[in-house]
């Protein structure tokens, strides 16, 4: 197993789909900010501010869509260049094949997901001052959270990818899906309020309360907390028993 993560760690280092996600996200952060020294008669947001409203106001969208890229060309395409064929065939069992994948993958999802919260947070305290910089167990929380979202969604991203056999398909399909899940989430949980509570507790709509997880108590803490542990559990199972069943060719 060791091995196994070795060499897609390896590959993830060197997959020029992550190396020019992570740079183009690098860049966003830096420049990003100075947007706001464009606005006239506005004076500049504090870090606080600007971290809650602009910085996790938008980062659902990258931790849902920017990994659907990279889960295109990290695990699909391997099936279009027999790369998968060669891993299966190597002696490893499928199941230690495909959460060496899958963790590796997270890694991936994970430290895309991270660049905007910490980065641009850091560039936006350099051009706008340290004062009013958001409090560290708030901040923290955040960061923390965020690991566990990706990683959740990562799982599921996953899931599709080894469905597919070509990573267009892939990116296509996952962009779309996590672009426009939310309304038939909306709509299923209007016309079936059994499915409701569900859909309620899920890491589709969970997410959006990250930015608010300093006004949460209680329950509501966990429940942020452990679902997408669970989520990461129950769809890295289900991946692996459809990677195990699946013919390669």
């Amino acid at each position: 197993m060791g091995n196994l993560i070795k060499s897609e760690g390896y590959k993830l280092r060197k997959d020029r789909a992550f190396q020019l996600l992570t740079w183009m996200l690098i860049t966003v952060s830096f420049l990003f900010p100075l947007l706001e020294f464009d606005r006239e008669g506005s004076a500049l947001p504090i870090v606080n501010d600007y971290y809650r409203n602009e910085i996790l106001g938008v980062h659902t969208n990258i931790v849902k869509l920017i990994p659907s890229i990279l889960a295109g060309f990290f695990i699909t395409s391997e099936y279009s260049m027999g790369t998968m064929k060669s891993i299966a065939s190597s002696g490893n069992s499928r199941l230690r094949i495909y959460f060496a994948k899958l963790a590796m993958f997270s890694v991936g999802a994970i430290v895309i997901s991270l660049i905007l919260p910490m980065i641009m947070t850091g560039a936006s305290a350099i051009y706008f001052g340290f004062d009013d910089m958001p409090e560290w167990t708030y901040y923290l929380q955040t960061i923390g959270l965020i690991i566990l979202y990706s990683a959740a969604f990562a799982s599921i991203m996953a899931v599709f990818s080894i469905l597919f056999t070509d990573s267009g398909k892939t990116i296509g399909f996952l962009l779309l899906f996590f672009m426009f899940v939310d309304w038939p989430l909306q709509v299923l949980a209007a016309k079936a309020p059994f499915f409701e509570p569900m859909i309620r507790h899920s890491v589709f709509k969970l997410v959006y309360d990250i930015v608010v997880i300093d006004q949460l108590k209680g329950t509501e803490v966990l429940i942020i907390v452990v679902i997408p542990i669970l989520t990461f559990v129950a769809f890295g199972l289900i991946g692996s028993f459809i990677y195990q069943k699946k013919e390669i060719k």
